[in-house]
C-alpha cells in the first residue's frame, strides 16, 4: 500500500524538475541532452561507423555444389555411374577485389564519417543558436509585459484620483471613462505580449523538452568584433561540412579510377565420380579484363571527377555567403545598436519628461486628463520600444557569435 500512496509522487517528481526555470546556460545544456535532432544527428554517426567496418573488407566466400556433365542421351543417358565424366562437385570460391579498390571503399567509408560528424556538429551549432534565440525572445518578452502590467497597475491611483474630482465637481463626469479607454488600449497590448511570451514557451519547450519552459537570471554579455570574427569563417561547422562533402567527392573518384584495377578470384572444388572412376580435385583462377575502359570506366570517372570539382565549388561558394551573412548581421548589429541607444538616451527620456509634464499639468488643472494619460501611454509604449531594442541587439550578438564566433557546441 505505501508503493501505491508513493507511486503518484515519484512520477511528479520529473515534472517538478522539468518546471524549474531555466538559466541562459541551463537551457543550452537540457537542449544539448533532449532536442532530438541531435539525438538523430548522433545515431547517424553512429550507423556510419558501424557501415566503415565493413568497408574495404573480403566478400564473403562462396559454396559451389554441382552436378556436372550428367548424360542425357545415348546409352548412358540418365544414370551416374556409366560414363566416366560424370561426378558431384563441391567446392568453395573466394573473390579478392584489386587492393585500390579495397583502400578506396576504406577510404569512402571514413569520408562519409566526415560527413556525418560536420552534420552533428552542424546541428549541434543550430540547436544551440535556436535555443539561446528562444531563451532570449522568452527573456524579453516576460520584461515587456511586466513593463506594462507596471502602468496598468498605476491607472488604479489616477482612477481613485479622478473619481475624487468627480465628487468635488471639479472634473467633467466623461473624464472617468478615460482610464477606462486606456486600459483597454493596455489590455489590447498586453495580448499581443502575452502572445510573444507564449510563443517563444513553445520555441523553448521544443527545443529543451520542458513544456512548461520558463526562464531565470540574465541573458549573456556577449562582445561583437567583426575583423575577429572574419578569422573563424574557416572552420564553421557549415564550412567543415562542405569541406567533408569535397573529400568524399575526392574519395568517389578514387573508388572510380580503382574499377579500372582487375579483380580476381580463386576456387577449389573436389569432384566425385562413379567407384570405377578416380575423383578429381580442381583449382580456378579468374581475372577481370577491363577491356573497354573507354565506354565504362572512364566515363564514370569523369562524372566522378565533375562532382569533386562541383563539391569545391560549392565550398568556395559557400565560404563567399558566410561572409556576406557576416557583414550583413554586422551592419544590422550596427543599426540595432544606434536605435538602442537612441531609445534610451532619448526617446525614453524624452517621453517620461513628457508625461510627467503633462500630468502636473492635469494636477494643477492645465490639462485635460485624456492628454495626460496619451502621455503616459506614450511613454509605456516608448519603454516597450527600448526593450524590444535591446532584444534585438541581444538576439544580434547571440546569433553572430553562435553562428561566425569562438563559441562552440
Amino acid at each position: 500500500m505505501r508503493k501505491i500512496f508513493l507511486a503518484p509522487l515519484l512520477v511528479a517528481i520529473p515534472a517538478a524538475v522539468l518546471a524549474e526555470p531555466m538559466t541562459f546556460d541551463a537551457a543550452l545544456d537540457r537542449a544539448a541532452r533532449e532536442a532530438p535532432s541531435l539525438a538523430a544527428s548522433e545515431a547517424s554517426v553512429e550507423a556510419t561507423r558501424s557501415t566503415a567496418i565493413a568497408a574495404g573488407r573480403l566478400p564473403d566466400p562462396t559454396l559451389v555444389v554441382s552436378l556436372e556433365n550428367f548424360p542425357v542421351s545415348g546409352p548412358p543417358a540418365f544414370t551416374l555411374n556409366r560414363d566416366s565424366m560424370t561426378m558431384s562437385r563441391v567446392g568453395i570460391e573466394q573473390a579478392f577485389p584489386n587492393p585500390a579498390k579495397r583502400r578506396a571503399q576504406q577510404g569512402r567509408a571514413q569520408a562519409d564519417i566526415g560527413v556525418a560528424e560536420a552534420d552533428l556538429a552542424v546541428d549541434a551549432q543550430n540547436v544551440r543558436l535556436e535555443t539561446a534565440l528562444a531563451w532570449v525572445d522568452l527573456y524579453y518578452a516576460k520584461r515587456r509585459l511586466a513593463q506594462l502590467e507596471r502602468l496598468d497597475a498605476s491607472l488604479g491611483d489616477l482612477q481613485a484620483t479622478v473619481t475624487a474630482r468627480l465628487a468635488s465637481g471639479s472634473a467633467r463626469p466623461s473624464q472617468a471613462l478615460e482610464p477606462e479607454q486606456l486600459r483597454a488600449a493596455i489590455n489590447d497590448r498586453r495580448s499581443e505580449l502575452r502572445a510573444d511570451v507564449t510563443k517563444a514557451q513553445a520555441r523553448l519547450a521544443r527545443l529543451t523538452g520542458d513544456p512548461d519552459s520558463d526562464v531565470t537570471g540574465d541573458p549573456p554579455v556577449l562582445e561583437v568584433y567583426g575583423p575577429a570574427l572574419r578569422t573563424h569563417v574557416a572552420s564553421l561547422p557549415r564550412l567543415q561540412a562542405l569541406d567533408a562533402r569535397a573529400r568524399a567527392s575526392e574519395a568517389d573518384v578514387t573508388l572510380a579510377r580503382a574499377d579500372k584495377r582487375p579483380d580476381w578470384r580463386v576456387g577449389t572444388s573436389y569432384g566425385r565420380r562413379a567407384p570405377a572412376y578416380g575423383d578429381m580435385v580442381s583449382v580456378t583462377v579468374s581475372i577481370d579484363l577491363p577491356f573497354f575502359a573507354k565506354r565504362r570506366q572512364d566515363p564514370l570517372i569523369a562524372a566522378r571527377e565533375s562532382e569533386a570539382q562541383r563539391a569545391g565549388l560549392m565550398r568556395q561558394a559557400g565560404e563567399r555567403d558566410l561572409l556576406a551573412e557576416l557583414n550583413a548581421d554586422l551592419a544590422d548589429y550596427a543599426l540595432h545598436h544606434q536605435r538602442l541607444m537612441n531609445a534610451r538616451d532619448t526617446l525614453v527620456p524624452l517621453a517620461k519628461r513628457r508625461a510627467e509634464l503633462d500630468m502636473a499639468s492635469y494636477a494643477a488643472g492645465k490639462l485635460d486628463l485624456g492628454s495626460a494619460l496619451l502621455s503616459s501611454l506614450a511613454l509605456a509604449e516608448a519603454e516597450v520600444d527600448a526593450l524590444s531594442r535591446e532584444a534585438e541587439v541581444a538576439r544580434d550578438a547571440i546569433r553572430i557569435n553562435y553562428t561566425y564566433g569562438g563559441v562552440r557546441p
